[in-house]
C-alpha cells in the first residue's frame, strides 16, 4: 500500500490541482470579478480627537474608492447601506500639521481595495479657544418725525466666541443691528449677533453663544407733536346699481405739530380730509385730498393724502321667462319634437347689467348631433350675450326630445 502511494502520489496531487483549477475557472466564469469606482463618496470618520483641539477647514470630509469584487458582491453592496467605512485616527495627536492615512474597512467579502482618493493628506489641528467679547449695537434709521429714542438696554451685554485659535484671533467685535426707522412705539425685540472680522466681513467659521441679544429701546413723542388718524369724508350718491365697497387713505396716520400744546392736545384722535363728491360715480376713484386742520396746527411731511375709493356693482338676479328652445345638429331626414318648447332661465350678476338685459340676449339650445330616432331627456345650453352674467338655474332642468323619421306624403 505504501509503495502504491509513493508511486501514485505525484499523479494524485496533479489531479487534485487540476480539479481545483477547473472549479475556480467555473466559479469565476459564473461570477466574474469586476473593478469599478464605488458610486458614492465615503464620509471620513475622525476618531480619537483631543477635545481641546479642532480640525481646520481644510480637512477632507470624504473619499472616493475603487474596488475589485465578484459581480454578486457588487450587487449586494450597491443594493443596501454603504458597507464601507473610511477612518482617520487622531489618537495622541497634538496641535500642528500631521500627515495622515485613511484606513478603509469593507464589511462585505471578498472585496479588494484598488485605490483610495485621497489616501493620505496633511491635516491641521488647532487649539479650540473661547473668548468673551462685548456686544456692540448698531442702530440704523431714525424714529418717526416728532419722536425721539431713549437709552438702549441689551441683555446680555457679552457673548462667547469659540472656534479655531487662528480664526478667533481675526474677530474684531460682535455686532447686532437694530432698525428704528419710522418707529413710533417702544421697541422690545431680539436680534441676531454677527461676528465681524478686522476687514469688516462677517465670520461664519466660529460660533457665538448666545446667538441673539434682547434689545429694549424706549420711543417717546416730543411735546407739540401728535399722531392723528385720517378720516376720508365723502358726499353724494353713487350711480344706480352700485355700492361703496372700500375707502382707504395712505398714510393712515399723519403727524401734526403746534407750538400751542393745549391746542394740539384738544384735537380729537383723527383729522378729516377735504370733501370728496361721489355723485353718479360707477368706477373706482384714486385721488389726492388735503386735510382740514385748525389754525395754528401744521401737517408734517406731505400736505395731501392718497385716497382710494372702491366702487362695485350691486349683485342681483333676474328670471327670463318663456325663452324658446332651439334645435341644432339634427341629422337630415329626421325631425324633433320638444316638450316643453320654452324654458325659464334665472341669471345672476351686477344690477346694471341685469337692468340692461333684453330677452333676446338669452338663447337656449339643445344639441342633437349624432342622435338617432328615439326619446331623450337633454339638458339645454344657455348663451347670454351680456358679459358678467351667470346662469343660476334652468326651469325645467331638462327637455324631452322625441326624434322621428321625416314621413314623405303618399301621392
Amino acid at each position: 500500500m505504501l509503495r502504491w502511494l509513493g508511486t501514485n502520489l505525484r499523479t494524485f496531487l496533479l489531479a487534485f490541482a487540476l480539479a481545483v483549477a477547473v472549479w475556480v475557472v467555473a466559479v469565476t466564469s459564473a461570477n466574474p470579478d469586476e473593478t469599478q469606482a464605488y458610486p458614492k463618496a465615503i464620509p471620513i470618520e475622525y476618531i480619537g480627537q483631543d477635545p481641546s483641539l479642532i480640525l481646520a477647514d481644510t480637512a477632507p470630509q470624504e473619499v472616493q474608492v475603487t474596488l475589485r469584487a465578484p459581480s454578486s458582491v457588487w450587487n449586494t453592496m450597491l443594493s443596501g447601506e454603504v458597507p464601507i467605512r473610511a477612518i482617520v485616527d487622531l489618537t495622541g495627536l497634538k496641535a500642528g500639521t500631521h500627515k495622515l492615512s485613511v484606513q478603509l474597512q469593507v464589511v462585505t467579502r471578498p472585496v479588494r481595495v484598488i485605490s483610495v482618493n485621497p489616501a493620505t493628506f496633511n491635516l491641521v489641528l488647532e487649539p479650540l479657544v473661547s473668548v468673551t467679547m462685548p456686544i456692540e449695537l448698531n442702530v440704523s434709521g431714525n424714529p418717526a418725525i416728532g419722536y425721539k429714542a431713549g437709552d438702549i438696554t441689551l441683555n446680555p451685554t457679552d457673548a462667547v466666541v469659540s472656534g479655531p485659535q487662528s480664526i478667533v484671533a481675526q474677530v474684531k467685535h460682535l455686532q447686532a443691528i437694530l432698525d428704528v426707522n419710522n418707529a413710533r412705539q417702544n421697541i422690545d425685540t431680539t436680534v441676531p449677533i454677527h461676528i465681524v472680522a478686522d476687514n469688516a466681513s462677517i465670520i461664519s467659521k466660529v460660533t457665538v453663544r448666545p446667538t441673539t441679544v434682547k434689545v429694549s429701546l424706549p420711543i417717546t413723542q416730543q411735546g407739540g407733536y401728535r399722531d392723528l388718524a385720517v378720516k376720508v369724508v365723502t358726499v353724494g350718491k353713487l350711480a344706480s346699481g352700485y355700492r361703496l365697497n372700500n375707502v382707504t387713505a395712505s398714510p393712515l396716520i399723519v403727524t401734526v405739530y403746534s407750538a400751542n400744546i393745549p391746542l394740539i392736545e384738544s384735537l380729537p384722535g383723527f383729522v378729516e380730509t377735504t370733501m370728496l363728491d361721489l355723485s353718479g360715480a360707477s368706477s373706482n376713484i384714486d385721488t389726492k385730498l388735503g386735510l382740514n386742520l385748525p389754525g395754528g396746527v401744521t401737517l408734517i411731511g406731505d400736505q395731501t393724502v392718497d385716497v382710494q375709493i372702491e366702487i362695485v356693482p350691486i349683485e342681483g338676479s333676474l328670471t327670463v321667462s318663456f325663452r324658446p328652445v332651439d334645435v341644432i345638429g339634427l341629422t337630415p331626414g329626421l325631425k324633433a319634437t320638444l316638450s316643453p318648447t320654452t324654458v325659464d332661465v334665472i341669471l345672476a350678476g351686477p344690477l346694471p347689467e341685469l337692468d340692461a338685459l333684453n330677452p333676446s340676449d338669452v338663447t337656449i339650445q339643445v344639441d342633437l348631433t349624432g342622435l338617432t330616432t328615439g326619446t331623450y331627456q337633454l339638458i339645454p345650453t344657455v348663451k347670454v350675450a351680456k358679459p358678467g352674467l351667470t346662469v343660476q338655474s334652468i326651469l325645467p332642468g331638462t327637455v324631452e326630445v322625441v326624434i322621428d323619421n321625416v314621413t314623405t306624403p303618399t301621392p
